[in-house]
């Protein structure tokens, strides 16, 4: 039997309080880079997606720090390399937005088979290495809000 993705996900852009933003860049597309992402697992809500994906992808216990709900869903159609992993009829994401606040920049562990490499960088930097689009704006809207602040 086949298990199929679900088509909804989670994105967590880790932060330190300074704007320092983390990024992985994937295992199997090297050159795309991205905060922490990943699809809800069984019946699981939002936050606990959220919290296994960043404990999953970086090794950061992410209950130690606080977890910020956006309250966005982005809905946007699946890239063809990835639209296997979901049933056939499935087109399209629903991805709930994250932030992660850190104190400061930290080692990570990586999910070998996930990701190849990670750095940290300023929010604009970031923004401008992101592969998506949602992504990129997420990171552009941490960076404008807390500026406002």
């Amino acid at each position: 039997m086949t298990t199929f993705k679900q088509p909804h996900s989670v994105l967590v852009v880790i932060h330190t309080r300074a704007l320092d933003v983390l990024l992985l860049e994937r295992a199997r597309h090297p050159g795309l880079w991205q905060s922490v992402t990943g699809s809800r697992e069984g019946d699981e809500v939002p936050a606990v997606t959220a919290h296994r994906e960043a404990l999953e992808e970086t090794g950061i216990d992410s209950t130690l720090y606080l977890l910020h709900d956006w309250h966005i869903e982005n809905t946007y159609e699946i890239f063809a390399t990835w639209r296997h992993r979901y049933a056939p009829d499935v087109t399209h994401n629903n991805e709930r937005v994250f932030s992660l606040e850190l104190p400061g920049r930290i080692d990570i562990t990586l999910a070998p088979e996930e990701h190849r490499d990670w750095c940290w960088l300023p929010w604009q930097e970031a923004a401008e290495r992101c592969f998506s689009w949602s992504n990129r704006d997420a990171i552009r809207l941490l960076g404008a809000n807390t500026r406002r602040s």
